[in-house]
């Protein structure tokens, strides 16, 4: 399996294509192409190539997901016998990724995601839980959505706050177009 090792935001990641990640929030729109010529390391099945300290010309292709914020992180201070306390939070504001192609110096691709939209299917379900009526779009890679419809199906109503499942229909990309 190749991958590459690239550092952004001071921090260095290994990453394959298709992989999400997240990484220091990306001053980016949401849906645009990032890359990422940071490339600390590459390798393929056959060959390993390793950056002084980086490999010039090659490039990480990735998509930008959304910006999202980390969980909460409190921060509590105190000193002790003075009746002194401060709380306070910080959420670390982080770009979600998902990596797509990687490309070698020469410009030849190591590794890329495969067309995703051929088996595309798009199951929604509607869910009666604790909080009122929810809707949930699973995107399903696949060819025979029909198959996984029972394994979801199981698995939503695993879920604690989920009474019971009202309708689910599954519509099929080719039957779309």
């Amino acid at each position: 399996m190749s991958f590459a090792v690239i550092e952004t935001g001071g921090k260095q990641y290994k990453v394959s294509a298709s992989n999400i990640l997240k990484v220091e929030k990306l001053n980016i729109q949401k849906g645009k192409k990032v890359e990422f010529k940071k490339v600390l390391l590459l390798n393929d099945d056959k060959t390993t190539e390793i950056g002084n300290p980086i490999i010039s010309g090659a490039i990480v292709e990735g998509l930008l997901l959304e910006n999202i914020k980390d969980k909460k992180i409190l921060v509590f201070k105190k000193r002790r016998r003075q009746n002194s306390r401060k709380k306070y939070g910080h959420r670390q504001p982080l770009s979600k990724i998902q990596i797509t192609k990687i490309l070698s110096k020469n410009g030849k691709i190591i590794s890329e995601i495969k067309d995703i939209l051929s088996g595309q299917s798009e199951i929604r379900y509607e869910i009666q839980g604790v909080y009122g009526v929810f809707d949930v779009v699973l995107k399903i890679i696949s060819e025979d959505a029909s198959n996984l419809r029972s394994v979801i199906t199981n698995k939503i109503r695993r879920i604690p706050q989920v009474q019971s499942t009202l309708t689910m229909m599954v519509i099929d990309e080719q039957e779309k177009s």
